[in-house]
């Protein structure tokens, strides 16, 4: 499949959203319910949190489609970032609450590291998901099976060679989520060239 399919795909759904399309909707929800719900899950760490910034992230799209723009990312990463902007922004109000209740205040240094920590993992997650198969199964095979690259060779029917070169592309692909969180949807800074 080519790049120009999903690209397709992404601006025919945008348009159908902007008509009002609620078949749209509901094919948008089937195929990124899981992976919003996921990230959310993993900046908020609580089931409930998680849905309501679900619903949240499709309510948002369904009622500001014009919003994502494919010329600069895809629909999915679009979506993952408006999530993980609403995970980060319900994460700092219920930590706000906290402090308000009284409850274990942590400072606002303590706030942040425990954002940057989730949202490093939920990038992660995301980053390996959206991976290609082939290098998804390499890193699989290397660290939930124990797997060194002779056996993942092995495992793929690949070469020594070629699984080495899978595990390198995915680890490098990884190491990308301890920088900045999801750019898709940030704003371009004032006095900034594109």
């Amino acid at each position: 499949m080519t790049q120009q399919a999903p690209l397709r795909w992404d601006r025919k759904m945008q348009q159908r959203l902007a008509r009002g399309e609620a078949a749209a909707l509901g094919e948008l929800y089937d195929r990124f319910a899981s992976l919003v719900h996921h990230l959310a899950y993993r900046v908020l760490g609580e089931e409930e949190a998680a849905d309501r910034v679900t619903r949240d992230v499709f309510a948002h799209v369904w009622e500001n489609p014009g919003s994502f723009n494919p010329k600069q990312s895809s629909l999915r990463s679009w979506i993952a970032a408006l999530t993980h902007r609403q995970a980060v922004h319900r994460l700092r109000q219920s930590t706000a609450a906290s402090a308000d209740e009284g409850a274990d205040e942590a400072s606002p240094a303590d706030v942040e590291l425990k954002i940057q920590n989730a949202s490093a993992a939920a990038r992660a997650d995301y980053i390996v998901t959206a991976m290609p198969a082939p290098l998804r199964d390499a890193l699989e095979l290397a660290y939930r099976e124990r797997r060194d690259y002779r056996e993942a060779a092995a495992t793929l029917g690949v070469t020594e060679d070629e699984a080495r070169r899978r595990l390198r592309l995915g680890l490098q692909l990884l190491s990308t989520a301890h920088d900045a969180a999801p750019r898709a949807s940030s704003p371009p800074k004032p006095g900034r060239a594109r």
